[in-house]
């Protein structure tokens, strides 16, 4: 406990007090967005994990932690694995704001830019990877949306692409750069909102490092965890977000060459292959579904057809280009800030590659 300024006495004590179970062992597992905490308990089989927003929980499109805790209690009903949720603390606690405490669950995650572990690294468990990847979404896709209407917002295609286009212009308009080609990209995905779309559950930031994997050499999911995104929407929005991080061989480059010459500091190998920016490494090794697979899986999975892909791809890379400028924006002060510059104009690119259709399914 001594990363993060808290008692760890009195925390343990008012813990072992509204779980009913001695905690003996409190430890920082991360704070960054959300300050995480496992907690050990006398009786081994028994842990759980406290969280406590940090930041950006009144921002929109942030659930607080109470209607989080009632998402993950209404998942306890469906097929999606969810760690449950036992504990709502209001803000008189030691913590000082409110927070939830879940069952604790085993497994690894998989973060972006990183490989697999060793241990998923052979040909047909890649495969199987990336198969329990896109049949979990699917899973989540096709939960009754009935129990989530009073706890989740509700948002429409063209919804989010007018949320996007807010966001990047409040950053820009901040930190005074403007990735070259974003408001061309802006109207065309303005231009190309499907007409036509259905309405699931949807995590809000699904992807392998919010997903803990367990098994020796055949992955299988314990938990989907990071609920404080949950939306009601259209799920090939969520789709089009999972694909982008996916490479196939053959895959078109953007012009990274321009971005270079803009930045001089940064390396086209950092923008190229398996370093390029929100790119999963292992998604072009032997065994990994190619993005085609992924889709006939999803769609065989939900009976969801996934038209319209190039706005829902291009959206995904227009969506994480503008949240990494909002991020540089909060940034400004710190020395690191500019490194965000060309890995937002990678995304831009790499939107516009696929609006142009060079860059397809």
């Amino acid at each position: 406990m001594d990363d993060v300024d808290i008692d760890g006495t009195a925390l343990r004590s008012q813990l072992s007090a509204a779980l009913g179970a001695d905690v003996v062992d409190v430890a920082v597992l991360h704070d960054g967005l959300n300050l995480s905490l496992a907690l050990g308990t006398a009786a081994e089989d028994d842990a759980y994990v406290l969280r406590r927003p940090n930041k950006f929980r009144d921002s929109d499109g942030f659930l607080d932690v109470r209607r989080e805790y009632s998402v993950l209690d209404r998942l306890q009903h469906t097929s999606v694995p969810a760690p449950e949720p036992v504990f709502l603390g209001e803000s008189d606690t030691i913590l000082d704001d409110p927070f939830l405490v879940m069952t604790y669950a085993d497994g690894t995650a998989v973060p972006l830019g990183t490989s697999l572990p060793e241990r998923f690294r052979a040909p047909a468990a890649r495969q199987q990877f990336g198969e329990t990847v896109v049949e979990t979404l699917a899973d989540l896709h096709t939960v009754d949306v009935g129990p989530f209407t009073d706890i989740c917002e509700p948002r429409t295609p063209g919804d989010q692409v007018e949320e996007v286009i807010d966001r990047l212009e409040t950053a820009t308009a901040a930190t005074g750069h403007e990735p070259p080609g974003c408001w061309a990209v802006a109207d065309w995905l303005r231009e190309n909102v499907p007409t036509e779309s259905r309405t699931a559950v949807c995590h809000g930031d699904f992807r392998p490092g919010n997903i803990l994997f367990v098994g020796d050499d055949r992955p299988a999911v314990s938990a989907v965890v990071d609920w404080e995104t949950t939306w009601l929407g259209d799920p090939l929005t969520e789709l089009g977000y999972l694909l982008l991080r996916w490479r196939d061989d053959g895959d078109p480059t953007p012009p990274v060459e321009e971005i270079v010459a803009r930045h001089p500091d940064t390396e086209r190998d950092d923008l190229t292959g398996d370093s390029a920016p929100a790119v999963a490494p292992y998604s072009t090794s032997p065994g990994s579904p190619s993005r085609r697979e992924l889709v006939d899986r999803y769609e065989k999975r939900t009976g969801t057809e996934f038209d319209h892909d190039r706005f829902y791809r291009a959206l995904a890379a227009f969506d994480l280009a503008a949240i990494w400028a909002d991020i540089y924006r909060t940034q400004l002060d710190s020395r690191s800030a500019e490194e965000w510059e060309p890995n937002i104009e990678y995304l831009v690119a790499l939107a516009e590659s696929i609006t142009s259709g060079e860059f397809s399914l």
